[in-house]
């Protein structure tokens, strides 16, 4: 493909000469989903296991009423359990793929680096579990994360919501349940590149009809899958589209990221005014020249190097590091 001619220098470079695991947005049905879904599996299971003194554990824990249980994976430091400043961590894949060893490296750094507890959620994927069953599944787990923090050695008034892309819109989505059903208390939200707006009418969503990854097509297969084909209809509620929420008051400290190249610009730039509009602690970064998701495809460049120190300094200054 022909990049934007707006793409980081350094980024195009790494792009052109380091071969990167194709997903095939053409071939994206809800037939095709399996195998994407074993490609990631066999992805995680052939590469090299983490060199790392976290504690990696799973567990099942009660679901939404009358649904299954949930599986959570906990990191935590080795050693006696003590109370930490704890995150609540919420994968991304689009509302259709994922789970939440994609990001070991990402909670075994901020485990490493900043001393806290994390657990990531494995909530149930559309389309076979359309709305509301992702953001029951990340509440409840949420819940059991709250209850549960004394066991997990959690502080329970230090504890974040976080996730990045359709987790970053899960976590946006979280934290608004938790707000309207009385807890459990966040203490902040830490929503990388999300996915809030079912709509896609901004401008960016439209411009980025090619991408790097995760251009238009692929963002509208999601939303429906996630909606049962509803996306963009008059009766879509915030749980599932946070962007769509009338109300953004009354919720955590916020931070936002996003890069210029990608369909979630404007809703992610937008969903930042309006939070520092309704009173809401509001930090955002635009990275220019980045698409979706980059950081994580060329780690090793200048630009993805300052979005991951970004974000740890936020959860520092949040969580009282």
């Amino acid at each position: 493909m022909a990049y934007h001619p707006n793409l980081d220098p350094e980024i195009r470079a790494t792009l052109e000469t380091t071969p990167f695991p194709a997903f095939d947005v053409a071939n994206l049905t809800a037939e095709a989903l399996d195998g994407h879904r074993a490609q990631i599996n066999a992805l995680l299971a052939g590469g090299p296991q983490p060199d790392t003194d976290v504690v990696i554990e799973n567990r099942h824990v009660p679901g939404p009423d009358g649904e299954p249980d949930v599986r959570v994976r906990i990191y935590r430091p080795a050693g006696e359990v003590v109370t930490r400043p704890g995150l609540y961590w919420i994968h991304g894949g689009g509302m259709i793929i994922g789970v939440p060893e994609m990001d070991d490296a990402m909670m075994i750094d901020y485990v490493e680096r900043l001393g806290i507890v994390a657990v990531s959620v494995d909530y149930r994927l559309a389309p076979e579990h359309p709305h509301p069953a992702p953001v029951e599944d990340c509440y409840a787990g949420l819940v059991w994360t709250a209850k549960t923090a004394e066991e997990l050695g959690i502080d329970p008034a230090r504890l974040a919501v976080g996730g990045a892309s359709a987790g970053g819109g899960l976590a946006a989505a979280t934290v608004l349940l938790a707000r309207d059903r009385g807890g459990p208390d966040v203490a902040f939200q830490l929503l990388v590149c999300p996915m809030l707006d079912d709509r896609n009418i901004t401008p960016s969503s439209h411009e980025f009809a090619e991408a790097v990854v995760w251009d238009r097509a692929a963002n509208l297969f999601g939303w429906n899958a996630l909606l049962d084909g509803g996306a963009g209809g008059d009766d879509v509620p915030a749980y599932a589209a946070p962007a769509r929420a009338a109300d953004l008051s009354g919720l955590p400290p916020a931070f936002i990221d996003v890069g210029e190249l990608e369909v979630f610009r404007d809703e992610d730039m937008d969903y930042a005014l309006r939070l520092a509009r309704s009173g809401v602690s509001t930090e955002f970064h635009l990275y220019p020249g980045a698409f979706h998701g980059f950081d994580g495809m060329v780690p090793d460049t200048a630009l993805s190097r300052r979005a991951k120190e970004a974000r740890v300094a936020a959860l520092k200054r949040a969580l009282g590091l």
